[in-house]
């Protein structure tokens, strides 16, 4: 039923049904009114949550979807979440007379094998009816939950081999009907996670979304029904010729490229995502072919709707930035994901770490591939994150409590053409906010030691990718913590001649004699007094090092982003003078030499 349901949720939707004419300005006013709208469900649920991974961090993503179920607008959040949403919403419009849909109503869907992303992920979404009874449009916010009740805290069991390991599955649940709370559900829900602040994001989820039905509703009595279905239509209509522009002017051919995953959460190692973009006049094609589907894997299942929406997260940054995110894009690409397959899973696989690996392999490769096409946008929408270090335990009350780790550091930002990498964290997590150190020492018993960039922690290239950074934390009671650790082996990948990204580690109990490196994954009691390190990996480098400008090189230096060792043997830069001086220079004639050997090593 899986892949049946899921060739139906992916199917192309029929434009809606209008006598309206529009011109082009009257549609981008109304559709700049429904992504402000949009902005504004974010913004309250952002600003309302309880939780710091949706109040400090900003883990939330709110979408328009129309009455067919394309997605008319986004407020960008995090990417890939924009282009997931719909795939819930268009299961429940499937079924409105089994769901009873209505004015005043709210729902609730969380559940990968009915079109969601994976299990942590809660999409809260209502209709919205014009004042004669039609349907129009669909308002939905999508926010990462700490907890989905399943065997481990927070939705990510290592071990997992079905979905029902992880948590609460939702296709579609109905928390509010007609304006009035369904008050046994909502405690059914709640009662199915373990923090006490899910309770307070749920509702701001909810308000966030009945804030936004009535916004909407005044703009469809301002224009009328038919001139705002009409300008969606516009706006998806424009989306699709404008991508397929850009793809016109892509040199037709097939491009592909191999990326890989260290291990599964159980040691299988190499695990390939293969990925070939076909280019054929204005007729993308992203195919899948090829990639793992050995089915005893465990821990690296991508939902079939995250799979999809992170090829598009990767394809919409190597296209022109102006083109509005809708339906229009995928209705410009053929997207092939082979069932089986760890982007593709059977029914009931555990989807949870998927959203880390394979999805960002699956978009690396994706722009792995087009790298040379359109190497000016080449960098890859990734965090290669395994999981970041779940630190969990008990307060006085015996209330749990569990430090997610996203809070600061710098992490796989890569460089891309003509600019090196920079910022905390890569674009792909887009206005994903890392909370302040302090924010976390104030909510539990940690401390945080120190939060230190990495020297030679960026791949090299002609434009630098960031360091990355080394976070060492200490707990103060006697905790459990987990980990899944990857990109050790197969970190990110440089871009056109540009070295990978430096790889991930991490270290438990540091400074004691039961100190011992992560290799593969962890349940770990610690001990009060317990410091973990984990290294963080930098972004990718981009084009060959030794094109480099020297005098960058020498300032890298400087900074202490590059060391003398690396400016030499990394960027071929001979420099004199002293660091501790400050007095470095670049020894030109002495760096030509050098540089030339390097380029004539690297085309032997």
């Amino acid at each position: 039923m899986s892949y049946e349901l899921n060739r139906k949720l992916a199917a192309k939707r029929d434009p809606l049904s209008t006598p309206a004419p529009i011109d082009p300005v009257t549609a981008s006013i109304i559709r700049g009114a429904l992504e402000t709208i949009c902005f504004e469900a974010a913004s309250h649920l952002g600003r309302s949550a309880s939780s710091p991974i949706i109040n400090q961090s900003n883990e939330r993503n709110a979408a328009i979807i129309d009455a067919h179920g394309r997605l008319a607008v986004g407020s960008i959040g995090t990417p890939h979440l924009t282009f997931v949403t719909q795939l819930t919403v268009r299961y429940g419009l499937m079924f409105t007379q089994d769901y009873d849909w209505g004015p005043g109503d709210v729902f609730l869907g969380n559940d990968p094998d009915h079109g969601g992303g994976h299990l942590p992920d809660y999409n809260v979404y209502a209709p919205v009816y014009d004042d004669k009874g039609e349907l129009v449009l669909v308002q939905a916010l999508q926010a990462h939950q700490g907890d989905t009740g399943g065997k481990d805290p927070g939705g990510f069991t290592l071990e997992a081999t079905d979905i029902f390991t992880e948590g609460l599955a939702i296709p579609c649940l109905k928390l509010v009907h007609r304006g009035e709370k369904r008050r046994d559900v909502i405690k059914l829900v709640e009662r199915n996670n373990r923090f006490a602040t899910f309770a307070g994001d749920l509702a701001a989820m909810i308000g966030g979304v009945q804030h936004s039905v009535r916004l909407m509703q005044e703009l469809i009595r301002k224009y009328g029904t038919d001139l705002v279905k009409a300008a969606i239509n516009h706006t998806i209509d424009q989306s699709e010729k404008q991508f397929r522009e850009e793809v016109s002017r892509w040199p037709d051919g097939n491009y592909e490229a191999d990326v890989f995953i260290d291990h599964d959460t159980l040691g299988t190692k190499d695990i390939k995502v293969h990925v070939a973009c076909r280019v054929a006049g204005d007729q993308l094609t992203v195919d899948l072919t090829g990639t793992d589907d050995r089915q005893d894997l465990v821990g690296v299942w991508n939902t079939f709707g995250n799979s999809r929406g992170y090829v598009m997260t990767q394809l919409v940054a190597m296209i022109d930035p102006d083109i509005a995110k809708n339906e229009g894009l995928f209705n410009a690409v053929d997207i092939i994901i082979p069932e089986g397959c760890i982007a593709h899973p059977p029914p009931n696989k555990p989807a949870a770490l998927g959203s880390f690996h394979p999805a960002c392999e699956i978009t690396e490769a994706v722009c792995v591939a087009l790298s040379n096409v359109v190497p000016e946008r080449a960098q890859p929408q990734v965090y290669k994150i395994g999981m970041p270090n779940a630190v969990i335990g008990f307060d006085e009350n015996g209330m749990m409590w569990m430090d997610q780790g996203v809070d600061a550091r710098s992490m796989d930002s890569s460089a891309v053409k003509g600019i090196d990498g920079w910022g905390s964290c890569p674009s792909s997590l887009g206005n994903l906010l890392l909370s302040e150190a302090e924010d976390a020492e104030s909510r539990y018993p940690i401390i945080n030691i120190s939060r230190e960039m990495s020297l030679d922690g960026g791949g090299a290239g002609q434009w630098r990718g960031m360091p990355g950074s080394l976070n060492v934390k200490q707990v103060l009671v006697p905790t459990f913590a987990m980990a899944w650790m990857v990109s050790a082996r197969h970190p990110m990948r440089g871009m056109c001649g540009g070295d990978d990204a430096s790889p991930y580690s991490n270290h438990f109990e540091v400074g004691t004699p039961n100190e011992y490196k992560i290799d593969l994954a962890v349940k770990a009691q610690l001990p009060a007094k317990a410091v973990i390190a984990y290294q963080h990996g930098g972004g990718a480098g981009f084009g060959p090092a030794y094109l480099r400008d020297p005098e960058a090189v020498k300032e890298d230096v400087l900074d202490e982003y590059v060391s003398l060792q690396a400016a030499r043997e990394k960027y071929g830069v001979v420099l004199t003078g002293s660091l501790q001086d400050y007095d470095l220079k670049v020894d030109l004639a002495a760096t030509e030499k050098l540089r030339a050997q390097m380029k004539a090593a690297r085309s032997a």
